[in-house]
């Protein structure tokens, strides 16, 4: 799309071919206004150099890629958060997993969190609850770097470690909570290669099996890293609930129940560590 520089702001945001409010989001973002000020300055002409940027931008999002990645920036649990390509985009569907945790963790208690990712999940309950000491684990680097940048952004004390699943943890390490948002989505599925999901990486939405097996190693490994009758959290797909809850209790977990997201379906489901 051609952007001719001089073209006022108000001028802008009736023409611009994106949803209204990516058009606003990728106005400030290439002016450097804000919300208010593209009001304030609604007759405010481009210049050059952001009407080249915003040309840029606009020819990005027609693309299809996703606006969190195209600025750099998304909103979670009240929280900005830095996003890029090394890590999944949170969503507000996730920000239930983080509601039942703060529920769940007792004062002063510890959390851990699997796959952290951007450290959404880890750095809205650190942000929320600065008594409870949150760990949050994942096995890429550029993933943990982005999050470590969060937690430190936000005034969040999160220990953060590279591992694999369990394996960087101390064999007699226990916590009060353990809360995960793993790659579930099958491998081979459609919805991979539609929409957002293209540009997300792929090894945090795929287990490149049935969906199934990070699953499967989180709940078959946490009865050891959690206090007795402490929660075990799990987000999973729309489709999944009862596949979960059949694993929770075959490995003896009590209470086991699944809870729905803001579209109403069965979205994360967890229960008690045995005795």
């Amino acid at each position: 799309m051609d952007i001719l520089p001089g073209a006022s702001v108000k001028d802008l945001l009736a023409a611009l071919p994106l949803d209204p409010l990516e058009n606003r989001i990728l106005l400030c973002h290439a002016t450097g206004l804000s919300r208010v000020q593209l009001i304030t300055q609604a007759e405010r002409p481009l210049l050059d150099a952001e009407a080249a940027r915003l040309a840029a931008l606009v020819k990005r999002r027609l693309d299809g890629e996703p606006i969190a990645y195209i600025v750099g920036r998304r909103e979670f649990f009240g929280l900005d958060f830095e996003v890029s390509d090394a890590v999944l985009i949170p969503r507000p569907d996730t920000e239930l997993i983080v509601e039942l945790a703060l529920e769940r963790l007792p004062g002063g208690g510890r959390m851990l969190d699997m796959g952290t990712g951007s450290g959404a999940i880890a750095v809205a309950a650190a942000h929320t609850r600065p008594d409870a000491r949150v760990t949050a684990l994942d096995v890429s680097d550029a993933a943990l770097d982005v999050a470590r940048r969060n937690a430190a952004a936000n005034g969040a004390r999160v220990r953060f470690l590279r591992s694999d699943w369990f394996g960087a943890l101390q064999a007699d390490e226990r916590f009060e909570l353990i809360v995960s948002n793993p790659p579930y989505i099958a491998a081979g599925d459609e919805h991979l290669a539609q929409g957002d999901l293209r540009f997300e990486p792929v090894g945090a939405l795929t287990d490149h099996a049935d969906g199934l097996s990070a699953l499967r190693t989180i709940i078959d490994g946490s009865p050891r890293h959690l206090e007795p009758g402490a929660w075990l959290l799990l987000e999973h797909g729309y489709d999944q609930a009862a596949s979960v809850r059949a694993l929770l209790a075959e490995r003896g977990f009590s209470e086991v129940q699944s809870w729905r997201d803001l579209a109403g379906i069965e979205r994360t489901s967890g229960g008690k560590a045995p005795a």
